[in-house]
């Protein structure tokens, strides 16, 4: 029998038979996978160690920075220290222009000359009005003892005038000597008091002087001052890490001090200032063995400890951080200021302890609200767990036999960001605990359903 020929004659016939075939498998195909349910990816409680941490991103800073600045201004005529250099305290760094300065100090050093000549010559001005004084006093008393003499004489020629021996003439020549007398030892004890008061002006004068002197003693110590500051010296042994000034540039301090050189005090010893969440400070302890790592070292892990946390927050866009300072020892010097390093810190660990994955604990089976209010209300959900994230009691969906999925509360611990330790709950190690649903893909995580 010519087998082309029968094709040919049953062409039609044979291709919707074949079509029929397809459909009836398809259909096939199609009722199977409904009649199978719901299809979920699981994965099974086990027993292990977790370690929680925080993590956070930091920069790597000396632990003692030095910004060193100009107090005068000038121009720089010679720099001493460049980057990296390692400088000692009290070395020389850089130089400023001191012509004005030393001239400033000429000026202050004439200016205290002349007044400590002019105290001098004040302090002698008052040896010699007291010579005036104890002149003045001589004299006095020299009036005094004529004026007395003069007064005895006088009773005497009254005796006389009395009992008539001397004439009336003679009487009042007597009286009339005695109040010369009499007035010129006022004229006396006059000029004596006004060469008191001179000294008295002349001793104030000489304080005046005095103060002057120190006035034009603090210019002097102040130009001087001025002057060493035109030579900037290193305050503290360390590196150079910043140079901001060359040879020809104007250093202004108007307002403030312009930052010339920066110094890291000691580059073996250093810190991580990690910036850390508000919601991770209550967890952080100071003393806490630290880890972190830096671009420049990829496949290296460096070891520190919290040594502070610092209580000044930083807000970014609402975001409150605080810095978590992480000391660690660079004996090598191979990790630099700046570096970026991102820092590990334990929190807590728990050893032996029953854990889940943290995508079962965000898992929410596709099913009506009402649903899921029935299925928590049936297996006695409390509302800290049903509410969502109250606290730490939870939802885990576990999977039992005929591919349903029940809800389980379950109270939770710390987790390491893959796994949660479970504290409390219906769950028992190789329990499967519901991921996700879907279908089966190569690769995926465990299938679960109908063994």
């Amino acid at each position: 029998m010519d087998t082309g020929k029968i094709i040919r004659d049953h062409k039609k016939l044979i291709i919707i038979l074949a079509i029929a075939a397809a459909a009836m498998v398809t259909l096939g195909m199609v009722m199977r996978a409904r009649s199978g349910g719901a299809k979920y990816f699981t994965a099974p409680i086990k027993r292990g160690n977790i370690t929680a941490v925080v993590q956070a991103t930091g920069t790597i800073n000396p632990l003692t920075t030095v910004p060193v600045g100009s107090y005068v201004s000038g121009t720089v005529l010679y720099i001493f220290a460049d980057f990296n250099s390692r400088v000692k305290a009290g070395q020389v760094l850089a130089q400023l222009d001191p012509a004005i300065y030393e001239a400033q100090v000429i000026q202050a050093r004439g200016n205290l000359a002349n007044a400590e000549a002019n105290r001098q010559n004040l302090q002698a001005g008052i040896q010699s009005q007291m010579a005036v004084i104890h002149t003045n006093q001589a004299n006095l008393a020299k009036i005094q003892a004529m004026a007395e003499y003069q007064r005895v004489n006088t009773r005497r020629s009254g005796d006389l005038f009395k009992q008539g021996i001397i004439s009336q003439d003679q009487n009042d020549l007597a009286l009339s000597t005695l109040e010369q007398d009499n007035a010129q030892v006022q004229a006396a004890q006059a000029q004596l008091e006004q060469s008191k008061a001179q000294l008295e002006q002349s001793r104030a004068q000489v304080e005046q002087a005095r103060a002057q002197v120190e006035v034009n003693t603090g210019m002097l110590r102040q130009a001087e001052t001025n002057l060493r500051y035109a030579t900037i010296l290193s305050p503290i042994d360390g590196t150079v890490v910043a140079r901001n000034v060359d040879v020809g540039q104007s250093v202004a301090a108007s307002l403030q001090a312009p930052n010339v050189f920066t110094i890291a005090q000691d580059l073996k010893r250093m810190q991580v200032f990690a910036k850390t969440d508000e919601s991770d400070t209550g967890n952080v302890k100071v003393g806490t063995e630290a880890t972190f790592q830096v671009d420049a070292f990829p496949t290296e892990t460096f070891h520190g400890q919290v040594s502070a946390i610092r209580l000044n927050a930083t807000i970014i866009q609402n975001v409150v951080t605080y810095d978590t300072v992480v000391s660690f020892d660079n004996p090598d010097e191979k990790l630099f200021p700046g570096e970026t390093a991102y820092v590990t810190i334990p929190t807590g660990h728990a050893s032996d302890c029953l854990t889940v994955p943290n995508a079962t604990l965000r898992f929410t089976p596709d099913l009506p609200r009402t649903k899921i209010q029935e299925l928590f209300k049936d297996y006695k959900i409390p509302t800290a767990a049903a509410g969502g994230h109250s606290g730490r009691w939870r939802v885990v969906w576990k999977l039992v036999q005929g591919n349903d999925i029940v809800p389980v509360a379950v109270k939770t611990g710390i987790t390491d960001y893959s796994n949660t330790q479970l504290l409390e709950g219906e769950l028992r190690e190789e329990d499967e605990a519901t991921a996700q649903a879907g279908t089966q893909t190569p690769g995926a995580p465990r299938f679960g359903g109908p063994r």
